[in-house]
């Protein structure tokens, strides 16, 4: 009976390992995104955000890494700044495990002689809930025209948060947040004319 237990805590664990972040970004269709070169951070906005000092960083660390890798340069007189939001919620997920199996080594009364032993197979007390309960967390990213001050692209990343103390899994958890994220930066404009 245990057994069963184990496999289906493993199978979700490997769900939630595999669990992706998903992304999605909106941009201002007017916006001419090539002239956007040069970015600064928006401390302003930055400052607002209720997560740890540390945890900022590390988002603005990963940031500024994937801009760089882009081209573009950090100056103080951007083109456009740039301002994060976060927020998480509690999110619980309930897997009913009712084990309606069948014994192959039980020959019942069934077709051909292969009986399915349904009288000892169903309601054996293998069925049980987990509750399996997570942080998901949501990260903002928005990119603001510098000489406009209006929100020219916002990208999304929502995903499972880890709870782990470890730091090195934290600082791979935000990368990927935000290397998903920016993957969406610069939009793909529509060029093509009817």
């Amino acid at each position: 009976m245990n057994i069963f237990k184990t496999l289906s805590v493993l199978l979700i664990f490997i769900f939630f390992s595999c669990a992706s972040v998903k992304v999605s970004s909106d941009y201002d269709k007017n916006a001419d995104f090539s002239n956007f070169k040069t970015y600064a951070f928006y401390k302003k906005g930055i400052d607002k955000v209720e997560i740890s000092d540390l945890d900022k960083r590390r988002i603005l660390r990963a940031i500024e890494a994937e801009l760089d890798a882009k081209g573009f340069v950090k100056s103080e007189d951007p083109d456009f700044l740039i301002s994060i939001f976060t927020k998480s919620r509690e999110k619980i997920d309930v897997y009913n495990n009712n084990y309606y199996g069948w014994y192959p080594w039980y020959y019942g009364f069934g077709f051909g002689g292969f009986g399915m032993g349904m009288g000892m197979g169903m309601g054996n007390g293998f069925g049980h809930n987990n509750v399996i309960t997570s942080t998901e967390g949501t990260l903002f990213i928005d990119l603001i025209d510098a000489r406009k001050k209006e929100l020219a692209w916002q990208g999304v990343g929502t995903g499972i948060l880890s709870s782990s103390s470890d730091i090195q899994k934290k600082e791979e958890n935000i990368k990927e947040f935000v290397s998903k994220i920016m993957m969406q930066y610069p939009p793909q404009l529509n060029t093509s004319t009817n």
